[in-house]
């Protein structure tokens, strides 16, 4: 959880709710298929409960916000064109919803899928 003062008080912001922005940023990002699992157990949990924060994982390092993302992208589409645009969407989003510099998006791509196999 991180924190922020102003002269009313403090601003709890919880690593949940930013996952759930960035979760946002990227599936509305083109040629974003879906979030992926980031391991196993997670992937086990996911089926029988499912939770916005598949595939993002929110840490912070000394004040600076690091995002890592797990996605699958739509087959046929420049996989580095993508990447840099959700890393682009998602710090935008983060910055402008929370108000807090993001130090780095990383995207890991865990597949390929084909949406329209015709």
């Amino acid at each position: 959880m991180t924190e922020t003062q102003n002269s009313i008080g403090n601003i709890y912001i919880s690593h949940r709710a930013i996952a759930t922005i960035a979760y946002q940023a990227t599936l509305e990002s083109y040629g974003v298929v879906g979030l992926a699992a980031k391991n196993l157990a997670e992937g086990i949990s996911q089926v029988l409960v499912k939770d916005p924060m598949l595939g993002v994982d929110v840490s912070f390092d000394k004040g600076k916000l690091n995002i890592d993302l797990h996605i699958i992208v739509e087959y046929g589409v420049r996989i580095k064109s993508v990447s840099s645009s959700v890393a682009d969407n998602v710090r935008y989003k983060v910055e402008k919803s929370i108000g807090l510099p993001v130090n780095s998006v990383n995207i890991h791509v865990r597949g390929l899928r084909i949406s329209d196999p015709d």
